[in-house]
């Protein structure tokens, strides 16, 4: 259905939602089974930052940001607003006055596999934005689309109220339902993780650590030394 706002969307709970941000895209991508990652065409325009919010979603047309400022109306604080476009598109949908919009209504973050524009003022007024493209080529304003529907954002389902963790590494969607069992799994993998460190830290090495050595005698992988390894190539 397209030309459908809707207005009234679940959204996942705010602490689950601010806890899974500690955590970051990676940790949540491999909490969750390995899931949720939008892809490394994804990128963060700016390096440092790191956000988790929840989903207002926009199906929009490709090269058109109409429904972007319909989804700035839509959108509460704490909300991370995702842009899809129909078709790939490497238009500027949002630039500073847009961004402007968002930032004073407490929207934490923009996510797009569409384009952006005025980066460096993005950066400087500190508006977080993840993107496949950056582009000066502006869009028009002509063709219905949707917000708060769900959307494909790089082969990601993206339901709205769906949880929005983004960093350096990328984007990761959470499942609204699944919130609060991806927050569970991460901090038991945060936990795991801190524990190997500190054996790391203490001289150990991932291949004992990991039980890696099993695993290559399954694999037939043989160590020798150089001399054997020369004789088997004559």
């Amino acid at each position: 259905m397209s030309g459908i706002v809707v207005t009234d969307i679940a959204r996942a709970e705010r602490d689950v939602v601010d806890a899974l941000g500690e955590f970051g895209s990676a940790t949540v991508h491999e909490a969750l089974g390995r899931i949720g990652y939008a892809g490394p065409r994804i990128r963060p325009i700016q390096q440092g930052a790191a956000v988790s919010g929840t989903a207002v979603t926009v199906l929009t047309a490709p090269g058109d940001n109409l429904m972007v400022h319909v989804a700035i109306e839509q959108a509460a604080a704490g909300d991370v607003i995702v842009v899809v476009p129909t078709t790939d598109s490497a238009f500027g949908f949002i630039g500073e006055l847009m961004a402007t919009q968002m930032q004073v209504r407490g929207v934490r973050a923009y996510v797009t596999s569409g384009g952006v524009r005025d980066t460096r003022e993005l950066r400087d007024m500190g508006f977080p934005v993840w993107t496949a493209h950056v582009s000066a080529e502006g869009t028009v304003k002509d063709t219905a689309g949707s917000v708060n529907v769900p959307v494909i954002l790089d082969g990601v389902v993206v339901n709205p109220g769906d949880v929005v963790v983004a960093d350096d590494d990328g984007v990761t969607i959470v499942p609204r339902e699944r919130a609060a069992a991806a927050l569970d799994a991460a901090r038991s993998r945060s936990e795991r993780e801190a524990a190997n460190r500190a054996r790391y830290e203490a001289g150990e090495i991932s291949m004992d650590v990991n039980g890696l050595r099993p695993v290559l005698d399954g694999l037939g992988v043989r160590y020798l030394t150089q001399a054997e390894y020369d004789d088997g190539r004559r």
